[in-house]
């Protein structure tokens, strides 16, 4: 594609040495670049893209577009904000063969992946073909593309939808994280439906204020983003939207008036049983998976999936045959009688939600072991450490991702918040170590549950990430103390 028709009605503060070449691939990275490439250099929170001009041309830039000059002779586009251009410029570039893919929008600060998982199932079910974007990465028909972001960068983000309409996919389910809203990476895509999750503390290193986090979220959904939104109607913020006239709204929930809701809900350790009424639709519904927070989930996708014109019969299908979502809620396995779950929940009212439906199908005694991010939120740390203190009947506070910051330093400021509430807690800085000690802990009726990483295969500190995963750790440990009966 020629670089005059790329960049054609983009505003410009600039163009220098311009050349209407044929581009043949478009890069924000500059180690992925290659000969007639357009080069974006935009300034991350860690890396500036401008550092790497020069690396770009030696590679085969030939145009690049930045919010500065350069000292080089090729094509330079100066724009006020590259990460908007970018994401222009991506969904021209990356257009599908076929037709476009229907895309929907989750938006929340819990439950997207659970709940694009169980509508990806209802849609499947119903015959569509169905990808996923989001968190755990993307996947559609065979096709798996690693997780980077939540949201990736807009230039993978419609790569991975023209890969997916040219593969015959129908729908494509995208979570859509704050960031990705923020910096504009799905650009001016119109949705098929944008769905509304709730909205909690999380990120305010990054947004600074709940009230700045809350409306950006809120700012997704507007008069063109999308065909009509799909809100729950329990959660303070999602009530802030179904006043907002600007958008045709299905609202879901359990406490309030709603187009979707459920009642005689019954959560078990084989997961959760309830009656759901859509639209009057009276359907008897079984998840497998245990929470009553899933319930929510469930009602989401069901009432999307019902405004699209799916079957009761399917969405109560869909939803009986949804496989485990990995790192949700996930049950690993048995040991000395007591059930051991992992969980990726890392918000405050994500842990409390986990912890009182866990709770609930606690014979003796919950166990727990979490820990904080580091360079994230540290507001929210004493509030986890409280909520835990409050639910849980003995914690093992230990690390997260540390990141940058001293382990130490994360595991004491959760701990101020867990002394209000209760004294029944140990520290052990060491994840795997603080998983060993909470194994050998547990007896007949008990429950763990090990919180904050969920599905992640890695942990990140001082600038590496290295191997590593709750659920093999758990795996390995139980196999290890079931050998020995002791731990080695």
């Amino acid at each position: 594609m020629k670089l005059s028709q790329l960049i054609s009605g983009i505003e410009t503060s600039k163009i220098l040495n311009f050349k209407d070449v044929d581009i043949k691939d478009i890069e924000n990275d500059s180690r992925r670049i290659y000969e007639n490439s357009l080069f974006f250099a935009v300034k991350g929170n860690n890396l500036d893209g401008n550092k790497f001009v020069f690396e770009a041309v030696k590679r085969g830039a030939v145009a690049i577009i930045s919010e500065r000059e350069s000292d080089v002779s090729i094509t330079q586009i100066i724009v006020k904000d590259v990460k908007k251009v970018m994401a222009k410029i991506s969904e021209r570039f990356f257009k599908p063969s076929g037709n476009r893919v229907k895309v929907i929008g989750i938006v929340g600060t819990n439950g997207k992946t659970t709940t694009s998982f169980i509508l990806k199932s209802i849609l499947e079910e119903f015959g569509y073909s169905v990808g996923v974007i989001g968190t755990l990465g993307a996947f559609y028909n065979k096709a798996y593309v690693e997780p980077e972001l939540t949201t990736p960068d807009s230039i993978s983000f419609f790569k991975i939808l023209m890969d997916m309409a040219n593969d015959g996919v129908e729908y494509a389910i995208v979570e859509l994280s704050a960031h990705a809203i923020a910096q504009n990476r799905t650009g001016d895509l119109k949705f098929e439906a944008l769905l509304f999750t709730n909205c909690t503390q999380d990120h305010l290193d990054y947004f600074k204020t709940f009230a700045e986090y809350e409306n950006v979220k809120m700012s997704a959904f507007s008069r063109n983003s999308c065909k009509f939104a799909v809100v729950n109607s329990d959660d303070e913020t999602g009530r802030k939207l179904i006043k907002n006239p600007k958008v045709k709204t299905i609202t879901y929930g359990l406490d309030n008036p709603s187009d979707v809701f459920a009642v005689n809900i019954l959560t078990t350790k084989q997961g959760v049983d309830f009656i759901m009424n859509s639209f009057d639709d009276i359907l008897k519904i079984h998840y497998p998976s245990t929470g009553e927070f899933n319930v929510y989930n469930c009602l989401c996708a069901s009432a999307t999936a019902h405004a699209l014109g799916v079957s009761g019969r399917a969405i109560r299908e869909g939803i009986k045959s949804v496989k485990n979502v990995p790192g949700r809620m996930e049950f690993i396995e048995t040991f000395n009688g007591a059930d051991v779950y992992i969980d990726y929940a890392h918000t405050p009212d994500g842990l409390e939600k986990l912890l009182k439906s866990l709770k609930q199908i606690t014979k003796k005694k919950l166990y727990l072991v979490f820990g904080c991010g580091g360079n994230r939120d540290k507001d929210k740390r004493p509030k986890m450490g409280e909520i835990a203190g409050k639910y849980a009947d003995f914690s093992i506070i230990t690390t997260d991702n540390p990141r940058f910051e001293d382990a130490y330093q994360i595991i004491s400021e959760v701990e101020k918040g867990y002394r209000k509430s209760s004294l029944s807690y140990i520290t052990i800085q060491n994840r795997a170590m603080a998983i060993g000690y909470a194994l050998s802990k547990l007896s007949e009726g008990d429950v763990l549950v090990v919180s904050g990483k969920g599905a992640e295969d890695y942990q990140e500190i001082m600038g590496t990430k290295f191997k590593y995963s709750d659920k093999e750790t758990i795996k390995d440990t139980i196999a290890k103390l079931s050998f020995s009966g002791e731990l080695i």
